[in-house]
């Protein structure tokens, strides 16, 4: 599920606090990485389960509309298309999801207030309305209407951003990449019509991001001390943490991962510094860091197969 570049993120938070406080242990950092590891898969259980709660709410609506006093023939006899989709039904038949859903105690029970308005918008949008005027139903086109879901009504939604950050620590940042991978498993559920929980790393990248804290942690005041000295007396004063630790990071990158291209390594911590540094940190992480492998090449320290 977590592919190298968000794995690198997260070890940036990680070392940032350690630069911050250096009284944390490595056993510390590593275990601070592993359950920021595991939030994010619990933020990926808990969006799928708004599907299950969504659902719902529809046809608590529909019934009762269709049992209050005087109802209209179109509450008599409603659209019942979005109520009886199957990825719903899917995840709510679904041991392994349910258990899951148990254990870690996720439920949108406490937010259905953002259920109710999330059920109000999703009934003006175009796409769900023309979901429901469609006369065939199938899990294909059941899963084309989540992935829309998914896709627009989220990301920018203010409302959503403060629950999460009230639940966890770490679920803030993760959203746009959790949004990701609950549409891939949306696809994967319409053309399969099963779900299947992802392995939290992906291929080798619970490897790469060990071995990667552990040697930015174990070099940390050596990179400082080359950072430091390879900039004015005046810039030294200036130098930012995030940047420090950004190029550290991709020091130590450079250094333990060979079949890592340069410029890949290069390009993802200026990426980061885009989002956690300061307007001017994506050109002075891209240049400093260019030069310090550069020369750190030329000395025999990094030895690079690709």
């Amino acid at each position: 599920m977590l592919n190298r570049r968000i794995l690198r993120i997260k070890a940036f938070k990680v070392l940032y606090a350690y630069a911050e406080n250096p009284d944390l242990s490595l056993k510390e950092a590593l275990g601070s990485l592993e359950a920021s590891c595991e939030a994010t898969r619990d933020l990926y259980l808990y969006m799928l389960e708004v599907i299950e709660a969504l659902t719902q709410e529809a046809a608590r609506r529909t019934e009762a509309a269709r049992t209050k006093f005087n109802p209209t023939q179109e509450e008599l006899h409603p659209n019942l298309k979005f109520v009886r989709n199957g990825i719903a039904a899917l995840l709510e038949q679904d041991p392994d999801f349910q258990k899951l859903m148990e254990k870690k105690k996720l439920s949108w029970e406490q937010n259905d207030a953002f259920v109710h308005t999330l059920y109000e918008n999703l009934k003006t949008r175009p796409y769900y309305q023309a979901y429901m005027q469609e006369p065939e139903q199938s899990l294909a086109g059941d899963a084309a209407l989540w992935k829309q879901v998914f896709q627009t009504e989220f990301e920018d939604d203010e409302t959503l951003w403060a629950i999460l950050e009230d639940q966890s620590i770490h679920w803030a940042d993760d959203l746009p990449y959790v949004l990701g991978c609950v549409i891939r498993s949306l696809e994967e559920m319409g053309r399969t019509g099963r779900w299947s929980y992802p392995p939290l790393y992906q291929a080798d990248a619970h490897d790469f991001i060990r071995s990667l804290i552990t040697a930015a942690y174990g070099r940390y005041a050596e990179y400082y001390d080359l950072i430091a000295g390879s900039v004015s007396k005046w810039d030294q004063d200036r130098l930012y943490t995030t940047d420090i630790v950004l190029i550290g990071m991709g020091l130590a990158e450079a250094e333990t991962c060979p079949d890592i291209p340069l410029r890949v390594t290069i390009n993802e911590y200026v990426e980061i510094s885009k989002y956690y540094s300061t307007p001017k940190s994506r050109g002075f992480v891209n240049g400093l860091l260019d030069r310090l492998i550069k020369d750190r090449m030329a000395k025999g320290i990094i030895n690079k197969t690709v």
